[in-house]
């Protein structure tokens, strides 16, 4: 889908009477391939196979890449934990005072796994060519709240506000050329996965947050790159301090009513989520899942702009029944319509 038009794609989403679905999900693709997470975290090409196994597979309206949130902070030089079956994470900060902030250094895309993940971006470009194809990257917050720890740098923002900006400046920085470079690989758009932010109070959202997702969007995002923007946390008031990031297209976790932001953001937008992938996708059985997606339908409706997914990345051991019933469930209201 190398060339297509992102607000042509845009349009026909938004002006389709069936609804779309695109979950955030390549853990079930890793399985159907016979990997394990470490194999797809690591090799940019067992990602992408995983990738194209779910785009052969399903109907979904996009193809989404794992959103896998420690690839960003390794690249700084935060140390990583990897098993086979979880997704990797940072376990340590690697800045504590203002002296470490501005001594830390913008790191190239030649760190880490960044590499693998660019690779993994361009062959799902080439090869999947009958939709959108969304890389994914972390936002500026919770990349500051990886390198500096989450709770550390809820009080620094009280305390040393000034410092958390040069912080946010210098992971705006690389995230901005991450996502560039995505661009350039082909794909048609990035999930900015921003979970952290949904702690923050409204004003912290604007200011920490926003407005640096805002120069990532303003640089990027064009006629044939949209730029999504997640935050699993998001509660009802953060919604307009999201909105002011500019993206195309808002992604939101599963501890929101989703027709709170549908009754505020823009009818223009894409507006996704948010079926709870652990409890609800993971650990219940099909017939509840079924009815908990026809349940969010329903109560979507009248939202032309809504698009059914997941509230954040679908976990490792998703049963497949599960990814089954999630499409047959969408099938069956879609029938429904006619």
């Amino acid at each position: 889908m190398a060339h297509m038009s992102m607000t042509a794609w845009k349009d026909v989403m938004l002006a389709s009477p069936e609804r779309k679905a695109i979950p955030i999900m390549t853990h079930p693709g890793i399985e159907l391939l016979g990997k394990n997470v470490q194999d797809a975290v690591t090799d940019g090409r067992v990602h992408f196979e995983a990738v194209r196994a779910l785009a052969r597979k399903y109907p979904a309206a996009a193809a989404t890449m794992m959103m896998d949130l420690s690839v960003e902070a390794e690249a700084f030089g935060s140390p990583v934990r990897f098993a086979d079956d979880e997704v990797p994470t940072v376990h340590a900060r690697i800045v504590e005072t203002a002296e470490d902030v501005e001594r830390l250094q913008v790191p190239s895309l030649q760190r880490g796994r960044v590499q693998q993940y660019l690779l993994a971006a361009r062959l799902a470009a080439e090869a999947i060519d009958d939709r959108p194809v969304f890389a994914g990257c972390i936002g500026p917050f919770s990349l500051a709240g990886r390198l500096y720890d989450m709770t550390e740098i809820m009080t620094a923002l009280l305390t040393e506000p000034d410092t958390i900006h040069v912080l946010l400046e210098k992971c705006t920085r690389f995230l901005l050329s991450y996502a560039r470079e995505f661009k350039q690989r082909g794909v048609n758009g990035i999930v900015i996965a921003e979970p952290a932010a949904g702690v923050l109070s409204p004003d912290d959202c604007q200011a920490f947050s926003s407005a640096y997702v805002r120069r990532i969007v303003e640089a990027l995002q064009d006629e044939s790159f949209l730029v999504v923007l997640h935050n699993c946390g998001a509660r009802d008031s953060l919604v307009p301090a999201m909105l002011s990031a500019g993206a195309g297209a808002f992604h939101f976790g599963n501890v929101i009513d989703i027709t709170v932001p549908l009754s505020i953001i823009p009818r223009d937008r894409l507006v996704m989520g948010n079926i709870d992938p652990v409890r609800t996708l993971k650990m219940t059985t099909p017939e509840v899942l079924w009815g908990s997606v026809l349940d969010l339908l329903e109560k979507t409706k009248g939202c032309r702009n809504h698009i059914l997914s997941t509230g954040c990345d679908s976990p490792p051991g998703v049963p497949m029944e599960n990814v089954d019933t999630f499409y047959s469930a969408l099938a069956a209201f879609n029938k429904g319509l006619r």
